[in-house]
């Protein structure tokens, strides 16, 4: 059993990939989460094992209790004990105003954004925190700029859903900071991933990237990067904190 043990939700593609290598590199075994695409999130297993380090793919949805619990026994039966949670998985869906939204879209991207991180966020506590005889860990909640910005004529919903992040990454970290677990954000920017095309414009980065300081997209290792800083222990005094990778946005 590996000392270091990361579940990444969504990991298989876009920034979940990129945390997942990056993660590898720094000595995690890399639980790689999919809901849906198995070959892209067993690639990504692959090609970190081939590298020397310790993975596998394992389906959840995580908008499913059932699936989420089943998501962390796998993980401990086959890696070792959880010590860190990535919380990336996240949907969005067509470009549109509020009031052409539907119920079921509301319910669709809340399930997956908000309840799914509840979730993972539970079961990691209840494995990590020291109050339920674990040793200690690190979560880290992949929020969005949106929740600052509300993705006006957009997603409106995606960037609500995202304030409820920030929201749970400060309650949570407070709630658990004496318990030895750590609770951070990444709050990125436009970032070159195929999110944007299940929201109908592939070409998105491209438009928006002139609003942005830096004058350009980022790409999904520059996120990576940072959650990788908030899961090490170089930020061990750093609690219920955000890192903004928007470029200035």
């Amino acid at each position: 059993m590996t000392a270091k043990v990361v579940v990444i939700t969504g990991g298989g593609r876009g920034i979940g990939a990129a945390t997942s290598l990056v993660a590898a590199r720094h000595g995690y075994a890399v639980c790689v989460n999919y809901a849906r695409d198995k070959a892209s999130a067993e690639a990504i297993a692959a090609q970190i094992v081939k590298a020397g380090g310790k993975a596998l793919a394992i389906q959840a949805d995580v908008a499913v209790e059932a699936d989420v619990i089943r998501l962390f026994e796998e993980t401990t039966r086959e890696l070792g004990p959880v010590t860190a949670l990535v919380n990336n998985a996240g949907i969005l869906e067509q470009q549109m105003r509020l009031d052409e939204m539907s119920a079921g879209r509301f319910e669709r991207v809340f399930a997956t954004n908000v309840i799914g991180s509840f979730l993972c966020a539970r079961e990691a506590v209840r494995r990590m925190s020291t109050k339920h005889g674990g040793k200690g860990g690190v979560i880290v909640n992949v929020g969005s700029a949106a929740s600052r910005l509300g993705a006006p004529n957009e997603y409106t919903d995606y960037a609500a859903s995202k304030g409820a992040i920030d929201t749970l990454t400060i309650g949570l970290a407070k709630e658990v900071a004496d318990e030895g677990i750590r609770v951070n954000a990444v709050r990125p920017g436009v970032i070159r991933t195929a999110i944007h095309a299940s929201g109908g414009e592939p070409g998105r980065v491209d438009r928006v990237a002139k609003a942005v300081p830096m004058k350009r997209g980022g790409e999904p290792e520059e996120v990576a990067e940072a959650i990788a800083w908030l899961l090490s222990e170089k930020s061990s005094y750093t609690t219920g904190s955000f890192i903004d990778v928007s470029g200035g946005r």
